[in-house]
């Protein structure tokens, strides 16, 4: 299609002047309840789904997915499913990127049919960037240095993506390394917190969760945390949004201590897996 080159063309992402306009009190708190209504539904304060507001989706693990992946994991969060491979230790083949510390290679991938939209097969903006973050918590939870000069790759695939993919990613992620028997000081648990004037939603599905706007209102927002149990340490920490430093403090507080309730579903998961191995294991010798 030819184009005009003596006009100036302006961004793909531009949008009217007219949007920055401040709203008054009474368009804005028409606007907030409803988004109030889509997400909470009647007096009850329950939501679509028929959780309370402080109620997580019914979860779901497995380990031993990829046959060859030396550790790997599936997980289900609602209609959130992602499956995980893990690799290596291996030798790093680049003399530049030689350290004493092993090193996690992670990347985090939407399957091109996992959203509404459909996503290209390379990695977009938003998937390095939660591939980073995924890097960073692991980090902190794995023991580099009991192997130097190696590395370990770590695939998240989201298969289908209905809200909290990150949280849900951490969690499968350190299933997966811990199926894999690399040496960790504690697992990562992760979860997601959506902030709605008056109310916090553990655990928010895709149409609850916070999406930027050009106009930002204050308690509004979405907080995903990884944390390690064992430890009591915050390995990951991505807040979007307004909040108050009040706010942010229960938001914190409500996903620890989900955190804490997940760990033994996690260490379940893990135990039933070594028990299956080691029982394999016997059958071999008494054959």
């Amino acid at each position: 299609m030819p184009v005009d080159s003596r006009r100036l063309q302006g961004p793909e992402t531009s949008f009217c002047y007219t949007l920055l306009e401040k709203k008054n009190a009474n368009e804005v708190e028409s606007a907030l309840s409803a988004d109030l209504q889509k997400i909470l539904i009647g007096s009850t304060k329950v939501r679509k789904d028929k959780r309370m507001p402080t109620d997580a989706r019914q979860l779901f693990l497995k380990t031993g997915i990829i046959s060859q992946a030396k550790g790997s994991a599936y997980i289900e969060q609602g209609n959130t499913k992602l499956v995980c491979g893990v690799y290596g230790p291996r030798e790093v083949q680049k003399k530049s990127d030689f350290s004493l510390n092993g090193q996690l290679f992670c990347e985090f991938k939407f399957a091109p049919f996992s959203c509404q939209k459909r996503r290209g097969h390379q990695q977009d903006n938003e998937e390095l960037v939660l591939s980073g973050i995924l890097r960073e918590a692991l980090e902190a939870a794995v023991c580099l240095h009991k192997f130097p000069k190696a590395q370990v790759e770590v695939n998240v695939m989201v298969i289908e993506n209905d809200g909290s993919p990150l949280a849900a990613a951490l969690t499968c992620a350190s299933l997966a390394l811990a199926s894999a028997s690399i040496p960790m000081y504690d697992l990562v648990i992760g979860t997601s917190v959506r902030q709605i004037p008056k109310h916090f939603l553990l655990d928010p599905t895709k149409d609850e969760e916070w999406q930027p706007e050009l106009n930002h209102d204050e308690n509004n927002s979405n907080l995903t945390v990884g944390f390690m149990p064992s430890t009591h340490q915050v390995a990951a920490y991505v807040h979007e949004g307004v909040s108050k430093t009040e706010d942010l403090e229960q938001m914190l507080k409500l996903a620890t201590e989900y955190c804490l309730k997940v760990q033994p579903v996690v260490q379940l998961c893990l135990k039933e897996t070594v028990e299956k191995i080691l029982s394999n294991e016997g059958e071999k010798v008494d054959e």
